[in-house]
């Protein structure tokens, strides 16, 4: 079986999530321009609840599948990575199955006494069948996901984006002349197509690349792979149901905090809708590599430590952090400073003042999401979950009181988040330094990367007018904007020919 880096599995997960994030805008842009933010802040309002119930019924498998397949395929027990596969895709089928029942039966009680909007019950009633849909995949991406081979993962994700807008734009068109309500039902009707579509393409990979065991091979017990799963999966659903309990929260606390802020309740759906569909479709985008970095950490790390390479753990994590700043920073810049353009983009320029405070705190959101895959692969599963606890404990009253205050506003909302960023990334970096010994490199982690970004802003600064006065020029003032930054970082060295060297397909031309 071919070996393969977690940069090389990272750099195919982030070309198929750039992919995605760009028929994503697309998508985004369709959404807020042809159908508008109400219809989209009902979707948003259940999507939290949505993702909290998968994270119920996936329990954390997926990332333990990942992990003890690693670990399995490291000592070359290919009977015991078939089994853990077999058994966590059973159990997987089954929790979705019940889940996805219970919560059918149970939406409109949920959308007149939990959600702030009761028109939500149709499209609640549309994303119930994805649970066991999403469910069944994700075993199949955490087998593969372990196995350290991305390309399925990829091309579902891939093909459950390009139906998602197809079908989600088209169903919302033809719906929205019957309400708002309706379109967001469409929206729905995408999401669910998307996701029948990412099964069927992973599905019909595991059968063409299917691994056969050997028949001497040891088969383990039932209980023994259960255990172990239900061990390394509790701590991660743990934490995800807070994170997912925090944005069900959230989207319900902005929309009433609003409220009393002096908005009404449309008013409210909408500029709640304008924050997730404008100000976090923008912040998230860098996002594509640290989730691609994130999920090719968890088998990485895993292996490595599984051998008691230490060294090599501390080396990986010391990368991915490296990486996460390098490819944090420009992106967030680009955003400060053409917020104006890129949410008038989206048809929500008064959301400009709101996206530039969040990428003040972006890069900790990043880093958070990198650290947390570091340490979950090394088995400390249950130490982001402590560290999203206290984040939120702090975090939460912030938003409540700002928020409903009208001289705050959502400007109050998002300096809660930054506020909750910086905490969750500090906490994650004390303990990975803490665990693995890994050294704050003051060089390559700061002083590289800020000297790039010196640079590329001196070059907005002095062309910013232009851009200003012409909006096409955006785009061209951001590409050469970003060949600076670059172009400073092989400078000074935090670009080296080894980086270039790891890169797939293009390495191999590398000279050494």
């Amino acid at each position: 079986m071919a070996k393969r880096t977690f940069v090389y599995g990272a750099t195919i997960l982030f070309a198929a999530n750039f992919l995605n994030r760009i028929l994503g805008f697309i998508y985004q842009y369709l959404i807020m321009t042809h159908i508008g933010g109400e219809a989209y802040g009902l979707f948003n309002m259940v999507f939290p609840v949505y993702m909290m119930a998968l994270v119920l019924t996936t329990a954390g498998i997926p990332l333990a599948v990942s992990k003890m397949v690693s670990e399995a395929l490291s000592l070359d027990n290919l009977a015991r990575m078939q089994n853990i596969f077999r058994l966590s895709l059973t159990f997987l089928s089954f929790s979705g199955g019940f889940v996805a029942i219970s919560l059918f039966f149970l939406s409109p009680y949920l959308a007149d006494h939990i959600f702030p909007d009761p028109r939500v019950l149709r499209v609640f009633l549309v994303c119930t069948p994805a649970i066991l849909i999403v469910s069944i995949s994700s075993a199949f991406r955490g087998y593969f996901q372990g196995l350290q081979n991305m390309v399925p993962t990829a091309l579902s994700q891939i093909s459950e984006q390009i139906l998602r807008v197809l079908i989600g734009f088209s169903a919302a068109i033809y719906l929205a002349p019957r309400g708002a309500e309706w379109a967001a039902t469409g929206l729905a009707l995408g999401m669910l197509a998307g996701e029948v579509m990412g099964l069927i393409v992973i599905s019909i990979h595991y059968q063409l690349k299917k691994i056969k065991s050997y028949k001497d091979e040891p088969i383990p017990s039932v209980f023994q792979v259960y255990k172990e799963l239900f061990t390394l999966s509790s701590p991660v659903t743990a934490g995800r149901l807070i994170s997912t309990g925090l944005s069900s929260l959230d989207a319900m606390l902005i929309p009433q905090r609003l409220q009393i802020a002096g908005y009404t309740a449309r008013e409210a759906t909408t500029l709640f809708g304008q924050l997730g569909g404008s100000a976090f479709t923008l912040l998230t985008f860098p996002s594509v590599f640290t989730f691609a970095l994130a999920t090719s950490l968890v088998p990485a790390i895993s292996e490595a430590s599984a051998r008691n390479q230490h060294y090599v753990v501390k080396a990986r994590s010391s990368e991915a952090i490296r990486l996460t700043i390098l490819l944090g920073l420009p992106c967030l810049l680009i955003l400060f400073y053409f917020a104006n353009p890129l949410t008038a983009f989206f048809k929500s320029q008064n959301i400009a003042p709101i996206l530039r405070i969040l990428t003040l705190g972006g890069i900790f959101s990043y880093l958070q999401q990198t650290t947390t895959g570091i340490l979950q692969g090394l088995g400390k599963v249950y130490i982001p979950v402590i560290h999203s606890i206290i984040s939120a404990l702090l975090r939460i009253p912030i938003l409540y009181v700002l928020t409903a205050q009208p001289t705050w506003g959502l400007t109050g909302t998002a300096l809660a988040y930054v506020f909750g960023f910086f905490i969750m990334a500090l906490l994650n970096i004390g303990a990975l330094i803490r665990y693995t010994g890994m050294p704050l490199d003051l060089q390559r982690f700061f002083l590289q990367p800020i000297s790039a970004g010196i640079g590329m802003m001196l070059l907005f600064k002095l062309t910013i007018t232009i851009a200003e006065s012409r909006s096409w020029f955006v785009l061209i003032q951001i590409i050469i904007g970003l060949i600076c930054y670059f172009a400073i970082l092989i400078l000074n060295g935090g670009i080296t020919l080894n980086d270039l060297r790891k890169l797939p397909w293009l390495g191999k031309y590398i000279p050494v």
